[in-house]
């Protein structure tokens, strides 16, 4: 499993992608309008990515209250010709009142999928490859020319190849997708393996879910972990998952046996002891398990080691402590479990993609 593919590759400061203009707070100046979130709805489309989006970005939250230190997203559902119905999976309309010139104008443009991407090529008059119009890989190209963050779900990434803007870069998409988009894009290096990549200003996920985990990473970029978490609490979902955690995992719908309930009593004991020294061999004691059925079926649950999340968790764990001018790195390093400072600064820039310091300089409130 390719570990750069975890967190955000830009960075997590002001040059980690697109970010909220702040609030203008001199007296005579007007605010600076939010940061507009353009999403492409298409005939045929399934409606929970959409569905995704929307709830993420389009929703008022005024349960975040303070925690906001800019402007949060206005949203629009564009097509490529707005006013138009169209038919969605599960046989009901919509209609976007938004065009491609929106899209193309927006901070942040997602493409949740694209129509027919398992097609052969050609298959609709006038598209290319996926069913992806010339005039969508236009404004792609418009946007991205002007420095907008580009953002992919499922087969969405089909659309993003075919504007050119993944050659040369790693890309996922859903599983079923992986291989047919390596063979129409070869300039593409498809990971079919992760939940989502962050090249910083491209951003792609993989299927459904991992579009929420995507979504939650960019709130998390632009706003914090605090925000990020409170958006997937009324979500209810895990505020983060490793960007590197793998797509399929082996028998995720089965019957809950004595071993799956040792593997989530072993899961929720680490989160309460994540300051304490953690080994496979302590997991598995709290699990009631040998060290080798542990591993087997710790893996085949979450699609990652066990060592793996707890460094996850550890991390996850010490976003708020950061954002806070509480604690020294080396105080928060401890707090959270890791050995040592140096080990702390290792693990989280493989994940987050910069630094501690780097993390508290951008987000931390009343940190300087």
């Amino acid at each position: 499993m390719a570990e750069q593919n975890v967190g955000s590759a830009g960075g997590a400061g002001a040059d980690a992608g697109v970010r909220p203009r702040p609030v203008a707070v001199a007296i005579g100046r007007r605010p600076e309008p939010v940061h507009d979130v353009a999403v492409y709805a298409f005939e045929g489309m399934a409606p929970f990515e959409l569905g995704v989006v929307v709830e993420v970005f389009g929703l008022a939250r005024p349960e975040l209250g303070g925690l906001l230190a800019a402007p949060w997203y206005g949203l629009k559902v564009c097509a490529d010709r707005p006013g138009t119905e169209l038919d969605a999976v599960g046989g009901f309309a919509l209609t976007a009142k938004h065009g491609l010139d929106d899209l193309a104008a927006a901070d942040t443009v997602v493409v949740p999928g694209v129509r027919n991407a398992f097609s052969g090529v050609g298959a609709l008059p006038g598209r290319q490859a996926g069913g992806v119009s010339p005039e969508l890989v236009e404004a792609l190209r418009t946007a991205h020319e002007r420095g907008a963050r580009i953002v992919s779900i499922c087969s969405g990434a089909f659309a993003l190849a075919a504007a050119g803007l993944l050659d040369g870069r790693e890309a996922t998409t859903h599983w079923r997708y992986a291989e047919l988009l390596q063979q129409r894009y070869p300039k593409v290096r498809v990971n079919p393996d992760v939940l989502y990549v962050d090249n910083g200003d491209v951003l792609t996920s993989a299927g459904s879910a991992a579009g929420i985990d995507l979504c939650l990473h960019l709130v998390r970029r632009d706003h914090g972990a605090k925000v990020a978490n409170s958006v997937a609490r009324r979500f209810v979902v895990a505020p983060h998952r490793d960007g590197g955690q793998a797509q399929f995992i082996e028998a995720a719908v089965r019957s809950v046996e004595e071993e799956d309930d040792g593997v989530a009593r072993s899961m929720q004991w680490a989160l309460d002891h994540l300051a304490d020294p953690l080994t496979v061999s302590v997991l598995a004691r709290a699990a009631r398990m040998s060290d080798r059925s542990y591993l087997r079926h710790f893996t085949a649950r979450n699609g990652t080691s066990p060592m793996r999340w707890v460094v996850t968790q550890r991390i996850a764990a010490s976003l708020p402590l950061l954002e806070s001018p509480d604690g020294t790195v080396e105080e928060i390093a401890a707090a959270v479990g890791f050995e040592s400072a140096a080990t702390f600064r290792h693990h989280f820039g493989r994940v987050m993609r910069t630094s501690p310091t780097a993390y508290r300089r951008s987000f931390g409130h009343g940190v300087a």
